[in-house]
């Protein structure tokens, strides 16, 4: 994308008065690609400034640019409809509504750590908690051999704790998947940050994201959820305190650390920044 957008941003300019402004979710891909670095450099260039969603993007693109740039927080998913009671968003889906349920939410990627969050799954079978008969509803479709996860599952034998809807989701289905779970869980490798944290944000529901990237900044530990290493002990452990701790606790922080992901917040950002001026 960077030579084709870039190109189309020269063009753009060639008035003398355009100005660009570019609101950066990743500069350096999650997974590398031959010819990265000069692609996003000729992206780079012709923008004038930039507002990023993380303080790891932000310093991603220090060694790009040193054009004004600002860190804000994205933003709520606001247009997936509003939460619904557990017991009916379960009863759509089709999910028992006495179980103990988790989500994974989103395409499949490797450095979005499914794999690592199915063997905590094998963990938490095996400990003598209330919860060894914890759901994973995995919702999302795969982006990369389906095949690898398939041969994990059968060796780890937690077909019955799973329940994996991976075709298309539509948008008017989004807010059953979420408003059905008990917590979001977040297992990456690497990330700079996440649209489900926002989505999570707007249904309400506590997560547990890896520290990894710029998660553990927009999921204060302890308060909106609990931040694991990445690794499947130590998340299988953080699910189980989720439950022991339970929905309730974090929900009063949440929504107070839910006010910071305002629209008005990003669009005065892109009007302001860094004293460029429009007129909107």
């Amino acid at each position: 994308m960077g030579p084709c957008l870039g190109t189309i941003l020269r063009i753009a300019k060639r008035n003398k008065f355009t100005k660009v402004v570019c609101i950066a979710d990743n500069v350096i891909p999650h997974e590398k690609r031959f010819g990265d670095k000069p692609f996003t450099k000729y992206f780079v260039k012709p923008i004038d400034a930039f507002i990023t969603m993380s303080a790891k993007v932000l310093s991603d693109l220090k060694s790009f640019t040193n054009k004004p740039s600002k860190q804000i927080v994205h933003p709520l998913y606001d247009n997936f409809g509003e939460a619904l009671p557990k017991n009916i968003a379960r009863e759509k889906l089709g999910l028992n509504v006495d179980d103990k349920i988790i989500l994974f939410f989103g395409f499949i990627r490797k450095y979005k750590g499914l794999d690592i969050l199915l063997e905590a799954m094998n963990y938490i079978k095996h400990q003598t908690s209330d919860i060894r008969d914890l759901k994973l509803l995995v919702a999302g479709e795969f982006y990369e051999d389906r095949k690898l996860y398939d041969d994990l599952i059968e060796s780890l034998n937690i077909k019955d704790n799973l329940i994996l809807r991976t075709d298309f989701i539509a948008d008017s289905d989004v807010k059953y998947y979420l408003s059905a779970a008990d917590f979001v869980i977040q297992p990456y490798r690497n990330a700079t940050q996440s649209g489900v944290t926002p989505l999570a944000y707007h249904f309400e529901k506590p997560m547990l994201v890896t520290n990894v990237g710029g998660l553990p900044d927009l999921v204060p530990d302890g308060k909106v959820g609990l931040v694991a290493e990445p690794n499947p002990n130590s998340i299988a452990e953080k699910v189980i305190e989720l439950y022991q701790l339970g929905e309730e606790y974090f929900l009063p922080q949440l929504r107070e650390e839910k006010k910071k992901y305002s629209w008005k917040i990003l669009v005065d950002t892109i009007v302001e920044i860094k004293g460029l001026r429009f007129k909107v």
